[in-house]
């Protein structure tokens, strides 16, 4: 268990270092790609904030099932929502495998005042529009925060979630059952 953090800290010390690079550079690296309840998501990086692991974390009573709990993140507390428990609830993609045994949790940028967390099963890199071969716009009956869907060459979707219209929508926001 030791090994899969000192993993954890490796990959998102590369993720930062990658996307500190790529502001420097200018590159047009545009979204963090996570996995969460084996669906694939891309977050644009300019609603994203920090990573970290899942730890101390502390459940809250009478809450939905994809409200996970509290976390205290550098002196602030988050509140953390399993992204892909709350898009199967929502209508959107149903999770097809069980969360992972070390999952993170990518907060959401301080631009949108809220205080939460999205919890991930796999941080994937960082992608740009060259990454994928083809996209489209969502599903009519989709949920309102998802964004354009991609399908990259190796031939796997991507759905891109819109965490500022994310964070506003009314469920979202509703944690209590």
């Amino acid at each position: 268990m030791a090994t899969n953090r000192e993993a954890l800290r490796e990959l998102q010390s590369r993720l930062a270092s990658r996307l500190q690079a790529a502001r420097a550079e200018g590159m047009s690296v545009a979204w963090l790609a996570v996995q969460a309840g084996g669906q694939h998501y891309l977050f644009p990086l300019g609603q994203s904030g920090e990573i970290f692991p899942l730890s101390s974390l502390q459940s809250v009573p009478y809450a939905r099932s994809w409200f996970r709990g509290v976390l205290n993140i550098r002196g602030g507390l988050y509140g953390v929502v399993d992204l892909a428990g709350f898009v199967a609830e929502d209508g959107g993609i149903a999770r097809t495998e069980p969360a992972a045994q070390d999952p993170s949790v990518v907060t959401l940028n301080v631009a949108l005042e809220v205080n939460c967390a999205l919890q991930v099963d796999g941080l994937l890199g960082l992608r740009g529009a060259d990454a994928f071969a083809s996209s489209s716009p969502p599903a009519p009956e989709a949920p309102p925060y998802f964004g354009n869907r991609f399908v990259d060459a190796a031939g796997t979707h991507w759905q891109e979630i819109n965490l500022r219209t994310l964070s506003q929508t009314p469920q979202f926001l509703s944690i209590s059952v």
